[in-house]
């Protein structure tokens, strides 16, 4: 039998042993953070630290740290938090999660590489009134890096708020609080499920989605989850750019290797370890299922859409016509092993030449 290989790190990490240990201990405590009690003095001090830890990551304070359920929440509580009043702009390749939270978004377009249309950007900003934009760090299919600092400025100088998803970014490149606020998400990051934060500048505060008895300084009402979010601080101290840097290798022996595919957003700076592979006339589900019978684990899109593929929006926006539902999706996670490249090529080769003949 073929020993499996993962390679869907973007849709969930691998959990690492240091998340598992802080959830065990976390979920041993016992405590609400929320009671008075030594029990309850005890989790508040995990709580805060893991506070604490996303903070000085990426260049936030700890009092501006809204712990949520994950990266989905996160980025719903700044859509909806920060919209009254404004213009809401999203990025043409944004995530579901966040064209599901602003369904009404005025779109701004990419170019071919995968990258924000910043002219399209300005020209929008000054159009008139207070804007909201949301623009991921990096894209969840392709792994492309938006262009953040100049966004940011474009936003500062037509007075627009800047959110940035930062889901598939954070652990793997350098991430900091460029713009109002920022979303992340543990499992991503190698995590349990089950926890994600929103970052916001000092000075800005949101309305919560979700009322309750006063957590989170009034912003996210309910009991926080203890375990995964310690366990997500856990992984945040393991998952950094200079680790996440030694997967370029592999991504790129992929590529090189992958005779016959479109790599798409090759001409963009990208995440490290995520390559899209466009075959031609070939669906992503059929490459999807294939790979899977050979013991690959990719994707096509987003995991939220698994079960429903289709043309890609993002590949779509990327001006790829019927190719857009050519794509499939490998990502690399944090304990690739050495050899995935040769042995994920193998499968590759053997898929590309029995469905292109079936195909032609």
């Amino acid at each position: 039998m073929t020993q499996a290989l993962y390679l869907d790190a973007n849709a969930t990490e691998p959990l690492r042993p240091v998340a598992r240990a802080a959830v065990l201990a976390a979920m041993d405590m016992g405590g609400n953070p929320s009671s008075v009690h030594a029990a309850g003095r005890a989790a508040r001090r995990v709580l805060e630290t893991a506070r604490e830890a996303v903070a000085a990551r990426f260049g936030g304070r700890a009092q501006d740290v809204v712990f949520t359920s994950g990266g989905t929440e996160a980025n719903a509580l700044a859509l909806r938090g920060l919209a009254a009043g404004r213009r809401v702009l999203v990025g043409a390749t944004e995530h579901p999660a966040v064209r599901a939270a602003a369904p009404e978004a005025g779109v701004v377009p990419v170019l071919a590489d995968g990258t924000l249309d910043l002219a399209a950007l300005a020209a929008m900003l000054a159009e008139g009134g207070p804007a909201l934009v949301a623009l991921m760090a990096a894209n969840n299919e392709t792994g492309v890096l938006h262009p953040l600092e100049a966004a940011a400025e474009l936003c500062r100088r037509h007075g627009a708020l800047l959110h940035v998803d930062a889901v598939q970014a954070a652990g793997r490149v350098p991430v900091r609080l460029l713009g109002d606020s920022l979303a992340i998400s543990g499992h991503k990051l190698g995590g349990p499920p089950g926890a994600g934060a929103l970052l916001l500048r000092p000075g800005l505060d949101v309305a919560p989605l979700m009322l309750g008895g006063g957590q989170e300084r009034g912003r996210r009402g309910g009991t926080e989850a203890l375990p995964a979010i310690a366990g997500m601080a856990a992984a945040l101290a393991e998952a950094t750019p200079e680790a996440a840097a030694g997967l370029a290798a592999l991504r790129d022996a992929i590529e090189a290797g992958a005779q016959g595919a479109v790599v798409a957003g090759a001409a963009a700076a990208r995440l490290p370890n995520t390559s899209c592979l466009v075959l031609p006339g070939v669906a992503a589900e059929t490459q999807v299922i294939a790979l899977d019978l050979a013991g690959m684990r990719v994707s096509a899109g987003a995991a939220c859409s698994s079960g429903k593929v289709g043309r890609s929006p993002v590949l779509q926006a990327m001006g790829l016509g019927d190719d857009a539902g050519c794509g499939i999706r490998v990502s690399l996670p944090w304990n690739a092993p050495a050899d995935a490249a040769e042995r994920f090529l193998r499968a590759w080769a053997a898929m590309r030449d029995r469905l292109s003949r079936r195909a032609a």
